[in-house]
């Protein structure tokens, strides 16, 4: 059969050992190409195109598999052939992925080290088309017990309020606290906005006893860290000046 006819070929009349389906899960899925795995998402293609046209067809207007996971579902709908269910398995795959490699990365024992940390925050973070705030909730030894995302923004910005960080610490038992939120525009440099809700954090977190261990700003491909850049010691410092019996 030709090349070129293979494409106006339902996948499911192509001799078995063609078939993308049928080639994973008889040698795995390795010797995949990215169009294959998505055409095994898409299951179907459209009248007079496979399945493995359409994932072709999604990968050249997206660029990539990282390009096609960034695009809104708004924009997925305008290739024909996709409707909710395949925009659904798709965005759904990739979040899995993310979730599966997070897990993989995420730090043994106890979490001291801000560039372990953000091995394990950088795949849920770094493509995110939106600002997004996470917390860690950790345990009295400092182990991650689980990640809440407590507020979703902008392109800009994600709203962070006290009282929404500390109510997921309260609800996971939480110890300690460790934030993070992403810079869709790659550059993780601190804005004042980002200073000043830390230290409010920090301050919350004291009067409650859950302290803030850290906040990470997650790039496009480095991060920053305020424990190590010396300011989580600098708010903890300003809490002792304004609540000297507390501290």
């Amino acid at each position: 059969m030709a090349p070129g006819r293979k494409r106006a070929v339902p996948i499911r009349k192509w001799p078995a050992a063609e078939r993308p389906r049928e080639r994973l899960l008889r040698d795995g899925p390795t010797g995949l190409t990215d169009g294959d795995l998505l055409a095994i998402l898409c299951r179907t293609g459209r009248p007079g195109s496979s399945a493995l046209a359409l994932a072709r067809q999604l990968l050249a207007r997206f660029g990539s598999l990282r390009g096609l996971d960034a695009a809104p579902a708004e924009a997925l709908r305008e290739i024909p052939g996709l409707g909710p269910a395949k925009i659904a398995q798709i965005k759904s795959a990739f979040e899995v992925g993310r979730r599966a490699q997070s897990e993989a990365k995420r730090p043994r024992g106890a979490a001291t080290s801000s560039r372990a940390v953000y091995a394990f925050l950088r795949p849920l973070l770094r493509d995110r088309p939106r600002e997004a705030f996470l917390v860690l909730l950790l345990n009295r030894r400092h182990a991650i017990l689980d990640v809440c995302t407590v507020s979703e923004g902008s392109l800009a910005e994600s709203p962070v309020y006290p009282r929404e960080v500390l109510g997921a610490a309260q609800r996971g038992h939480a110890a300690a606290l460790i934030l993070a939120h992403n810079h869709p525009s790659g550059h993780p440099a601190p804005s004042p906005e980002d200073e000043a809700v830390t230290a409010e954090l920090v301050a919350a977190g004291r009067l409650l006893q859950i302290p803030v261990l850290d906040h990470l700003i997650v790039g496009e491909a480095e991060y920053f860290s305020f424990a190590d850049a010396g300011l989580i010691a600098r708010y903890n410092a300003a809490f002792d000046r304004a609540w000297p019996r507390r501290g």
